[in-house]
């Protein structure tokens, strides 16, 4: 059975460059009652003050998007991939045996507004593979 899990009711956290709402439990946030469903483990909801971002760190075994709402966002990783993605992108990093990477707001002005979702692969211990770039989300 499906719950519905109303926006004021998922975690919070606000570091002043980033604020940021976690429908399960994430980080400084835990409910024993939000740890996923099925294989998706993250859904948060991002925005990041201009010129900040998360420095260079590292994930493994994990499936990472990232789609961009409003604003741009920089990647950078480990593999030696770049790209700024934009609203409507969709960008996948499947972490494997382990990536680092950053995410930056390019703009000196805008805010970037973004989900990250986070999937378990189906299998552990994967060789990593790149982000390289970003699919675009055609609307119909």
């Amino acid at each position: 059975m499906l719950e519905i899990r109303r926006s004021a009711d998922r975690g919070r956290a606000d570091h002043g460059w980033l604020k940021s709402f976690h429908t399960f439990s994430f980080a400084d946030y835990y409910d024993p009652q939000w740890m996923g469903y099925g294989p998706l483990r993250v859904i948060n909801d991002d925005r990041v003050a201009p010129g900040e971002g998360f420095g260079k760190h590292g994930h493994r075994d994990m499936e990472i998007l990232t789609y961009i709402l409003t604003g741009a966002l920089e990647h950078r990783d480990s593999m030696g991939n770049g790209s700024v993605i934009r609203p409507g992108d969709v960008q996948r990093m499947s972490a494997g045996t382990g990536v680092t990477h950053s995410e930056f707001n390019p703009s000196a002005t805008e805010e970037v507004h973004f989900l990250q979702i986070w999937l378990l692969p189906e299998a552990l211990r994967l060789a990593p593979r790149a982000a390289g770039g970003a699919w675009r989300v055609v609307r119909g």
